[in-house]
């Protein structure tokens, strides 16, 4: 089975283009969501005991965690040091589900997999990009979102440049929904090998 690594920086549309290739009918995991899940779950326990009182009816109130960890960077290690682990178990499960019954291709949708050295664990990495104008509209454009929020998220994240660079493949998404959409069959085509792509 082949691991393929999605990726890319905030406002991209990495999102949108996971659920492309779920479209296409490659199981897609997706780390977000895997959190969300954990923060109802085993991760609750856990994350109260570091940072009490930020579980209510023993799940993770995420909006008193951020301000809890938001500009504290121990609090911010602390806090990945309990999650990093518990999602990676979670895809590793995941993989081993589908290698299990046989699937030729999965994805592995990890929002920060060069910064915290995820190339490792997948064979092929798509990056998915825009123009920074097309990226500055999008992250603008989302609620409680301001100038000073994304340039310290953009100054965590590896450069866009650098991404496409360590790219197998990368998937413009200022192209257009469709554009992206014939990208992501032309990959699946691609590690598939299906005659005709």
């Amino acid at each position: 089975m082949i691991v393929l690594g999605l990726t890319g920086s905030i406002g991209m549309g990495k999102s949108t283009t996971a659920k492309m290739f779920a479209e296409a009918g490659v199981p897609v995991h997706d780390s977000d969501e895997a959190v969300h899940r954990l923060y109802a779950g085993k991760a609750a326990p856990l994350v109260e005991a570091a940072f009490p009182g930020t579980t209510v009816s023993g799940v993770v109130d995420r909006t008193e965690l951020a301000r809890r960890v938001l500009g504290d960077a121990a609090a911010l290690k602390r806090l990945e040091a309990i999650i990093h682990p518990l999602v990676r178990a979670d895809a590793d499960a995941f993989l081993a589900r589908h290698r299990a019954a046989g699937a030729p291709l999965a994805v592995l949708d990890i929002p920060l997999l060069f910064e915290t050295g995820g190339r490792g664990r997948v064979d092929k990495v798509v990056v998915v990009t825009a123009s920074p104008e097309v990226q500055r509209e999008r992250v603008l454009a989302r609620p409680g979102m301001s100038e000073e929020k994304l340039a310290s998220i953009l100054a965590k994240q590896v450069p866009d440049a650098d991404k496409r660079r360590q790219a197998d493949f990368i998937i413009d998404t200022g192209q257009g929904l469709e554009a992206a959409r014939a990208a992501v069959e032309t990959i699946v085509g691609e590690l598939m090998g299906k005659p005709g792509h």
